[in-house]
């Protein structure tokens, strides 16, 4: 077992009076690699007629619905109490708080406002992103797990690669995410990605793999006590969290997106 190190909060890096927090600096890094490889893939595609300049509008565009629609998000989902009570903690970004299927669901309709004003068919546009995504979900993940948060439950003494947390071996479920959701999809996705695929496979690939790989790994993450104290935070059955709730509809899209784009493809051979 590991002994989880000693890192300052929240904080990465402190020039003079500004601090520059994980969550900024892995958004950054996340962001910086999705830039680069929509960037090529734009030049790999011709038939955009995107250039450069368009890949930095598009990551702008998505950034904005990302961000929005992540802080949006986590105060519906998870503190839809303390906005109902204060209102203006939707705007304390700073506090903390931030949810992937509100930045998801944010992100999407980023993307969709790019592909209408360039006049780009929105399928083929989302295949051309998702490759990039993982990056990101690793580089944030790897933040969570420098933040001290969300971690997992109580580890077996013979899982070697538990962390021990004030005192408590933990399941690292933070970098689970970042293994799974970021490095193993990311691979997956740009192997597919090799060869032409039809459209919306990749992002129905995505959401599916992604899908499956959160909600398992929701079962080893300690759930928001604060959505169901008197059942341990659990929200549904008493053992699904608010996280699995909110991901089984990304695996049924997912599945429809890939039964939809094998259904046409075999449909233009046949």
């Amino acid at each position: 077992m590991f002994n989880y190190p000693d890192i300052p909060p929240a904080i990465a890096i402190s020039i003079g009076p500004l601090d520059i927090r994980w969550y900024g600096l892995m958004y950054l890094i996340g962001l910086l690699i999705a830039w680069w490889g929509i960037k090529n893939n734009f030049k790999k595609n011709a038939h955009f007629n995107l250039g450069p300049k368009d890949a930095e509008d598009l990551i702008f565009y998505t950034a904005f619905g990302l961000i929005l629609g992540g802080r949006i998000g986590y105060m519906l989902f998870y503190g839809w109490q303390n906005l109902i009570n204060d209102p203006l903690s939707l705007v304390r970004v700073w506090e903390g708080g931030m949810s992937f299927h509100g930045g998801l669901l944010g992100g999407f309709f980023g993307i969709h406002y790019f592909a209408k004003a360039h006049k780009i068919d929105l399928g083929n546009l989302l295949d051309v992103i998702v490759p990039w995504v993982p990056p990101g979900l690793f580089f944030g993940r790897v933040g969570n797990f420098l933040n001290g948060e969300l971690w997992g439950s109580a580890a077996s003494p013979d899982i070697w690669w538990a962390f021990i947390v004030r005192g408590v071996p933990r399941h690292p479920s933070q970098l689970y995410e970042a293994l799974f959701e970021g490095l193993l999809l990311f691979i997956l996705l740009q192997y597919l990605s090799l060869k032409p695929k039809p459209k919306f496979f990749l992002s129905g690939v995505f959401l599916l793999s992604y899908g499956v790989a959160r909600f398992a790994i929701e079962f080893v993450r300690l759930p928001d006590l604060h959505m169901n104290p008197d059942a341990g935070g659990y929200i549904a059955f008493n053992w699904l969290t608010m996280g699995q709730i909110l991901t089984a509809p990304l695996i049924l899209i997912g599945i429809i997106m890939i039964g939809f784009s094998l259904k046409k493809r075999y449909e233009t051979v046949s």
